[in-house]
């Protein structure tokens, strides 16, 4: 008997792309005028290749996009699957196909055994019935006897952390709450493959650790898993198979090192701060774009490498269409495992005025930046009223150079650095 328990073959998925109303009949309106006039929408937002407005000569793009491009791959039982790659990859809409939640275009999927998939917070969840009504409906759903439901009911409820409010509807429960007992139903009822997407990013730390664990259990009991996250150390850790997405299209298959390797390599080529005003790979509402990142050390240089305790200058350009208001702006640092290393947040320490002008440049210095050598690289993010406007991930690189850091004359090299990120001046000294 085959080992397979999920088959690919060929496997395509699109989309048309059309025209969405802006919500209100006004701005239908004036959207409507403006295109029949041939000029610029008002209501729109900036365009990602900063083109000029098409008139009405000009031919309209294809409308059509493959989100999945032809993929193909196989999965045997007790495999831990990770599936990687960039936002707007493909790596969702994949898992909604694997899930049964939507059809390929074209291709075949087969799969050998029950599903169990955690895709969005609350999937399968019915916001009116309590966290009770919702177990059994769920196991109900997953082909499982009221019985073995019953049977099972204790341990779920402990592992989500929700027995003072089992009986309350779920639609009151916070996103932790609702992504908690979501993935404990799913978890416990004993499906033979169990997909689950980023959405553990919602837990807090200890309960990501505790379902990572539980996946971990999952995978030795001899099921399937297949695991989506931009944590590279967390797939690292669970996953034994790795299939790399770009732009729909499986670039690469094989063991999970191997995969990540791979990716890291393929990211990191197209980072370049020079044309942040032309990357497609960005989310947000889009009403403001950050257009250039600058990177200099405390004597103006901004050329890398960066040596251990140097102080950094950050200088983050913006265009956006109106003024912005109540602005927040982050700068992430990771390591090349996507770990967050630290991060610099204008709601913390920040001094920024309540309303942004049009465009202009928000700078950020830091004290001795005390990384250990390596590479890194800079995620940014720019909110406004609390809502994202616009995310960059990769913005650039930060190459981190052994120094005197401890001023002893000697130096903490990139070997030393694989087991440590931080730094931190220290004395010791023999106490009598």
């Amino acid at each position: 008997m085959s080992d397979i328990v999920i088959k690919v073959e060929n496997l395509w998925k699109e989309y048309r792309l059309g025209t969405i109303n802006h919500g209100t009949l006004s701005h239908d309106l004036q959207s409507w005028w403006a295109k029949l006039r041939g000029q610029e929408d008002p209501n729109s937002l900036i365009t990602a290749h900063n083109q000029e407005p098409r008139t009405r000569r000009q031919p309209v793009l294809n409308p059509h996009f493959f989100a999945i491009n032809d993929v193909s791959f196989e999965v045997k039982q007790g495999e831990a699957l990770g599936i990687i790659g960039r936002n707007g990859a493909g790596k969702s809409t994949l898992l909604k196909i694997l899930s049964s939640i939507t059809a390929p275009t074209r291709g075949e999927v087969k799969i050998k055994g029950r599903v169990a998939s955690l895709l969005e917070v609350g999937t399968g969840f019915h916001p009116e019935l309590t966290g009770r009504e919702n177990i059994y409906l769920n196991g109900a759903i997953l082909g499982m006897r009221r019985l073995e439901i019953r049977r099972k009911f204790e341990e779920i409820v402990a592992f989500a952390e929700v027995e003072r409010f089992i009986d309350t509807p779920v639609k009151r429960y916070s996103s932790g709450m609702y992504v908690r007992l979501a993935f404990a139903v799913a978890a416990h009822l004993e499906p033979e493959i169990l997909i689950v997407d980023e959405v553990l990013a919602v837990g807090d730390a200890q309960f990501q650790k505790k379902c990572l664990g539980k996946m971990e259990e999952v995978g030795k009991e001899g099921r399937t898993v297949l695991f989506v996250s931009h944590n590279m150390a967390a797939v690292s850790n669970l996953c034994n198979v790795g299939v790399v997405l770009d732009k729909g299209t499986m670039t690469f298959h094989g063991e999970i090192i191997k995969s990540i390797d791979y990716y890291l390599g393929s990211f990191l080529e197209r980072i370049d701060t020079k044309d942040l005003s032309l990357r497609l790979d960005r989310t947000g509402e889009g009403h403001l774009r950050i257009t250039n990142l600058e990177i200099k050390d405390q004597s103006g240089n901004g050329n890398i490498p960066i040596l251990t305790g140097t102080q950094l200058y950050f200088g983050v350009d913006y265009k956006s269409h109106t003024e912005m208001n109540n602005p927040r702006v982050i700068i992430g640092i990771y390591d090349l495992m996507n770990v967050g290393v630290t991060r610099f947040d204008t709601d913390i320490a920040g001094n920024l005025p309540s309303v942004l002008p049009e465009s202009g440049r928000i700078v950020c210095r830091t004290e001795g930046f005390p990384l250990a050598p390596g590479r890194y690289y800079v995620n940014i993010a720019i909110l406004t009223n609390g809502v994202m406007q616009d995310y960059l991930l990769g913005a650039a690189f930060l190459d981190i150079h052994e120094s005197d850091y401890f001023n002893t004359g000697k130096t903490f090299n990139e070997n030393d650095s694989k087991l440590v990120k931080v730094l931190v001046r220290h004395k010791w000294e023999l106490e009598s």
